[in-house]
């Protein structure tokens, strides 16, 4: 990876020597996170840290601060008062309604935050402008749910972009979806043909909606499509988001928020579900849902939709090893992110379809004490560590 640096140095009596040690630390920590930085040939697009090299420099920062990108990662070392001037740096550069944080620490841990923050300032950069769709308002039952727009974009630069559902019925009529490698798995499954080609017309109307409005991601009052429809959207969401379009249910717009963000420093497919049973005594808890990304599981089957009994919906095994559950709400001023195990996909008939078992050594309180919300996210792997950088960033 490469990664350009703006360094500051001071301009002590034996700056050479000073230079020569700050440039041994930096190669040191390029080295353990695998980074090339680059300070006189800065490579284009490349993301950018500060390196304050010791005391004195605050006044070269401030002369430079226009040419820096918020938010700013100030990374220091322990020698040459580079701590002391780069709180003096950040206090300003907050004064000025400018975002960042300080990096301290020694070459082992700067080693392994710095990729995280990297990430995490990637993220933030991609997220602005990111256009979500909400297909319908929220479901009613999510009476906790609801998200002001302002805030949203006013914390990350994610825009909401309403669509009625009045919309999507007419582009269901229409039918027809472009064939892909999903769609010609789903095909190849034992399920009804006609349930599942109303399933993919759906999917089609979905597709169409996205492009119409250049959304980068969906949520769908998706329970409304059972009455006049006869069919569901779980296949949709799950193609949708197997296409790299996070892709939500029941209008849930801070799940999608959720997703997005989860998905972007994850880099992996997102489930969302409900937590559905906690077994304290074993740190175990049961999240369930009709819908997941297509390509998170190593198996699926079709099924019908659990609450309903129509239309299309997917039950998947999901490998089992570390995960991340997580949860922000609309605003992004709380989040929850946890590093759990997936220790057993299940397959009970009184739960939504696709159900795996997670054993969390910590985190279980929090969902019957101040949860955020009814549905979380999870994905593979153990990401809470860039997570947390990225809302000590936003």
């Amino acid at each position: 990876m490469d990664v350009n640096v703006k360094y500051f140095l001071s301009m002590n009596s034996d700056q050479e020597k000073r230079s020569a040690e700050n440039i041994a630390y930096l190669n040191e920590v390029g080295a353990k996170a695998g980074i090339d930085f680059h300070i006189d040939d800065p490579v284009d697009g490349a993301p950018e840290v500060v390196f304050i090299g010791g005391g004195g420099t605050e006044g070269k920062f401030k002369a430079a601060i226009d040419e820096l990108e918020d938010p700013i990662i100030v990374l220091t070392t322990g020698e040459n008062n580079s701590l002391a001037a780069s709180m003096e740096i950040l206090s300003y550069f907050k004064q000025v309604g400018r975002k960042g944080l300080i990096l301290h620490g020694d070459v082992d841990e700067a080693a392994t935050r710095i990729k995280d923050m990297i990430q995490a300032k990637a993220v933030l950069k991609k997220l602005k402008g990111f256009r979500l769709g909400a297909l319908g308002h929220s479901s009613d039952w999510l009476i906790s749910s609801n998200v002001d727009p302002n805030k949203l974009e006013a914390a990350c630069g994610m825009q909401i972009v309403d669509v009625p559902m009045e919309e999507v019925f007419a582009e269901i009529e229409k039918g027809g979806y472009e064939e892909n490698d999903f769609t010609r798995d789903l095909k190849a499954h034992e399920f009804d043909k006609g349930e599942l080609e109303k399933a993919l017309d759906i999917y089609g109307a979905f597709a169409r909606i996205k492009d119409k409005y250049n959304l980068q991601a969906i949520t769908v009052r998706c329970f409304d499509l059972l009455g006049p429809i006869k069919n569901t959207g779980c296949l949709g969401l799950a193609i949708l988001n197997a296409q790299g379009v996070y892709s939500g249910c029941e209008g849930d717009m801070p799940s999608l928020i959720s997703m997005v963000v989860l998905g972007e420093l994850s880099e992996k497919p997102v489930f969302m579900c409900n937590p559905s049973r906690i077994m304290r005594k074993q740190s175990e808890m049961v999240l369930a849902h009709c819908t997941l990304p297509l390509n998170m599981p190593c198996q699926y089957k079709l099924m019908t939709h659990y609450e309903s009994g129509l239309g299309v919906a997917v039950a998947g095994d999901i490998p089992l090893g570390p995960c991340t559950i997580f949860k922000c709400s609309g605003d992004m001023s709380r989040h929850f992110a946890q590093k759990a195990e997936i220790v057993a996909d299940l397959h009970e008939e009184a739960l939504c379809r696709t159900q795996i078992q997670l054993h969390m050594d910590e985190g279980l309180d929090y969902f019957t004490t101040d949860p955020i919300g009814n549905h979380h996210c999870v994905c593979v792997g153990d990401h809470t560590g860039v997570i947390e950088e990225f809302f000590k960033l936003l």
